[in-house]
């Protein structure tokens, strides 16, 4: 009898989770850049169109390099099905205009990467969706902000840029009892080291342009789910509205896969060594990482993540001294991406949050003086030395 992929430990999944050859019996998946696909008959293609036989149609419905990645994706994730995706903005917008429809409301986490918050405050409500935005680790406001209309709950889960984290399983009760699913972005904590699903979300979201490609070379993303809810939610709009990954982003992203385990656990144990060098520096005013037990939430870090990942939150006290230290980096890139092989940071206020107002930045604690460093698999020595002397220059 053939073993349950599900069975299989992490790092099997991650290599052999979803593999389907071809008659040639390639080792790497094959790459099918095909937009289109030809039928036997006028009557086989009656019946792929009608969902009566099994097959692919049209690149933008599906390709077999795609699913691959989704089904390799989803054995990691946990889940039932994935929908992959062009970005990972792609991912969360159409995460939630799956769910919901003009007059209906969702509650989210204030803490969110600010493309998140324009979709939020600026597109939705063109479609009459409002958005009530809450401390996420305040469980009282989420079910004071629930209204007879909600459909869905967001959060970022540890959050960007603050790192906050969120009692995902409470959370989801909240959600649930108020009839709305909950949806996570999960991309800080990565599959290694959260399972939202598991822990009662109803979507998981990812930009796997970070670490699941986490080599700086494509965008891509996924929505992960229970099989049911994926195919009622988002078959029909992603076929028809086009945020279709690419065959070619697909493959780089399935190899992507392959490492991942290797990837992030080596950026923790780097991350872990380079939170501990910045919190013992005079010049950091405040550091941030799951991994330490310092963090805000570190109680509810312990029950639901088993690793604290690789960005690093650090407020240096004012604008000027941030950008001295970001100017005196010689090893780490100043970028606005992360889950990269190579270390980066970024001044949030100027960068990633830049869109967001003020006095909205103010009340997620973004003041001008933090810095979100994305460290990666350089050697861990080099790495401290590097932002030891650029905090001394800070």
């Amino acid at each position: 009898m053939a073993e349950d992929p599900r069975d299989w430990q992490i790092e099997t999944r991650a290599v052999r989770g979803g593999l389907a050859r071809t008659p040639y019996g390639e080792i790497s998946e094959a790459l099918f850049l095909n937009q289109s696909f030809a039928y036997d008959s006028a009557a086989s293609a009656d019946a792929r169109f009608a969902g009566e036989a099994p097959g692919f149609i049209y690149q933008r419905f599906g390709n077999p390099t795609t699913q691959m990645f989704e089904d390799r994706l989803a054995l990691l994730e946990g889940a039932e099905a994935c929908r992959a995706t062009a970005s990972g903005m792609a991912a969360v917008h159409l995460s939630l205009m799956g769910l919901v429809r003009a007059g209906d409301h969702i509650v989210a986490g204030r803490a969110l990467f600010g493309s998140c918050r324009w979709i939020l405050s600026e597109w939705m409500p063109r479609f009459g969706v409002e958005t009530t935005y809450v401390d996420a680790t305040d469980l009282e406001a989420w079910k004071n902000a629930v209204r007879p209309n909600t459909k869905v709950f967001l959060v970022e889960s540890p959050a960007n840029p603050l790192l906050e984290v969120t009692a995902i399983g409470a959370v989801a009760d909240i959600a649930h009892a108020a009839g709305a699913k909950l949806v996570v972005d999960n991309v800080f904590a990565t599959p290694i080291f959260q399972k939202p699903l598991a822990l009662g979300a109803d979507i998981v979201v990812y930009s796997a342009t970070k670490h699941i490609d986490g080599q700086g070379r494509v965008l891509g993303g996924a929505i992960l789910g229970q099989a049911e809810l994926m195919t009622e939610a988002y078959k029909d709009i992603a076929r028809h509205c086009g945020p279709a990954l690419s065959p070619f982003n697909a493959w780089v992203l399935l190899k992507g896969l392959e490492t991942l385990e290797l990837r992030v656990g080596r950026q923790t144990e780097n991350a872990g060594r380079v939170a501990d060098a910045i919190a013992a520096h005079s010049k950091a005013k405040q550091t941030i990482y799951p991994g330490r037990p310092d963090h805000p939430q570190a109680a509810v870090i312990a029950n639901q993540m088993t690793g604290g990942g690789n960005v690093v939150a650090f407020d240096l006290g004012s604008r000027e001294a941030a950008w001295r230290f970001l100017d005196a980096l010689q090893i780490v890139d100043i970028s606005n991406n992360l889950g990269d092989a190579k270390s980066m940071a970024t001044h949030p206020s100027t960068t990633t949050h830049r869109s967001m107002p003020e006095e909205e930045r103010q009340a997620i604690g973004l003041t001008q003086g933090w810095v979100r460093m994305s460290v990666g698999l350089e050697g861990a020595a080099d790495l401290v030395r590097d932002v030891s002397r650029a905090l001394d220059a800070a």
